[in-house]
């Protein structure tokens, strides 16, 4: 008997993180989109950067649907292609100077 309130507590716990909007990857991904803008990621590495913004528009749906674990993935997604976008801005214009 114990052991089936041990697997249903776990079970409550996990389901727990799942069902939580995806705070902290919306805020990694919207910092890492801010740097990339400001490393001129515009001009220099639009494509990764406008990645960046489509997915971190598409979790911003996503939590509004309550689709919390597609909009976790969308914004770990969106924080990448900025943080590619950085790199390949910092790269372009350091051959630039």
């Amino acid at each position: 008997m114990s052991r089936g309130w041990l697997l249903l507590a776990a079970g409550s716990v996990l389901s727990a993180c799942v069902t939580a909007p995806p705070v902290q990857e919306m805020s990694d991904a919207r910092q890492a989109i801010s740097a990339a803008e400001q490393a001129n990621a515009e001009k220099l590495a639009p494509d990764p950067l406008g990645d960046a913004r489509r997915l971190l528009a598409d979790a911003e749906r996503q939590i509004q649907q309550q689709s919390y674990g597609p909009a976790r993935m969308n914004a770990v997604r969106a924080k990448n292609r900025a943080a590619q976008a950085l790199a390949s801005s910092q790269s372009t214009d350091s051959t630039r100077n």
